[in-house]
């Protein structure tokens, strides 16, 4: 069975309240079709976990400028204004989780494992209300894994079975995402016979990947 799907009926698969995991730093590397056609479709209540919210206008900006979101899990908002005012005004949920721990976070709810242990946030507000461990004399805190929904992925290229490729460092939490979600829709800039992708290129294996964003005809 085919994989390729288009845009709107992939977003039309996601419910309003859904928690999505979108790949992408300051909108470099994100599925910025998917984003688009989820504001269009209006889908509201959304949780998003990603790196940061962009700014007005850019990837997951455009969604927090739409109000979809109820709540966000990032690791910065210093970029986006409009982030920090419905935050302040009550009107969005902001977790923020330093870089690193959010990127283990997520590796963890992909692969299973039941905690990540780190020194980062010990001492400061990013400590309250966790757990800690005491190794070797260090402390630790607990942090959760974090899974997802849905994981809306950006690469360069899919194979017509969902194989993977990503460009440079617009690959950054795309590989991380697509392991830690119910469901991957990928969104490749192009879509290539099985065999173009070679082995060692692949980022994501095809059997993680739900659907494949078709790629757009140009309307006479």
């Amino acid at each position: 069975m085919s994989k390729t799907i288009k845009v709107a009926d992939a977003v039309a698969r996601i419910p309003d309240g859904a928690v999505l995991m979108i790949g992408g730093f300051m909108g470099v590397g994100s599925a910025h079709r998917l984003i688009d056609e989820l504001v269009r479709q209006r889908k509201t209540g959304l949780t998003v976990i990603a790196n940061d919210t962009a700014k007005p206008g850019v990837g997951i900006g455009k969604l927090v400028s739409a109000r979809l979101l109820r709540r966000v899990i990032v690791s910065h908002i210093g970029t986006n204004p409009e982030t920090q005012a419905q935050m302040i005004a009550g009107e969005l949920e902001v977790e923020l989780v330093p870089q690193g721990t959010l990127a283990e976070r997520v590796r963890a709810g992909g692969f299973g494992l039941g905690a990540v242990v780190t020194p980062t946030g010990v001492g400061t507000t990013v400590a309250e209300g966790k757990r800690t461990l005491e190794i070797d004399g260090r402390t630790f805190l607990v942090e959760l894994p974090l899974r997802a929904d849905f994981a809306l992925v950006n690469a360069r290229q899919a194979d017509h079975i969902g194989n993977l490729a990503y460009a440079l460092t617009a690959r950054n939490f795309n590989p991380l995402i697509a392991m830690a979600a119910d469901v991957v829709i990928a969104e490749p800039q192009e879509i290539v016979p099985v065999g173009v992708i070679p082995p060692d290129a692949v980022m994501t294996p095809s059997v993680v990947v739900t659907y494949i964003i078709a790629k757009e005809t140009a309307r006479g």
